[in-house]
């Protein structure tokens, strides 16, 4: 059965990890989802992950999750852009998540960003999910 949303997928599998209050969670894996897990690395709202091969030519993310003091350091993470109704931003209309205390991660021209990272680099594109 072929999935609709993998990206909503993930971020709901790290929602439900951080939950549970998992160490480690694993998606199929993509490079599109190996991109936003790049930039949550890089902001600090996982630890990290690898790829491991399932079988050949199948492979899963294994996300090694973050947790603060007992808390998940993901409190909120949502879809925004969705296969039924896509998000769109430009470099100037880019909105800021929890005044600034969350974080926007896009898919521009050149790649998967963050929203401050977008904004400096004044590039637009599609708002994938926020997170806080």
């Amino acid at each position: 059965m072929t999935m609709t949303d993998p990206i909503g997928a993930m971020l709901t599998t790290l929602r439900n990890g951080a939950a549970a209050k998992k160490t480690q969670v694993a998606v199929p894996a993509s490079r599109l989802k190996q991109s936003i897990l790049d930039v949550l690395k890089r902001e600090g709202y996982i630890r990290g992950y690898e790829v491991r091969d399932v079988r050949p030519r199948v492979q899963e993310i294994v996300v090694e999750l973050k947790y603060y003091q007992g808390q998940p350091v993901i409190k909120e993470i949502s879809r925004e852009s969705k296969p039924s109704r896509r998000v769109y931003c430009g470099a100037s209309g880019m909105p800021k998540v929890h005044n600034g205390l969350g974080i926007g991660i896009v898919s521009t021209s050149l790649g998967i960003f963050s929203d401050a990272e977008a904004r400096k680099a004044g590039l637009g594109g599609e708002w994938i999910c926020t997170v806080f």
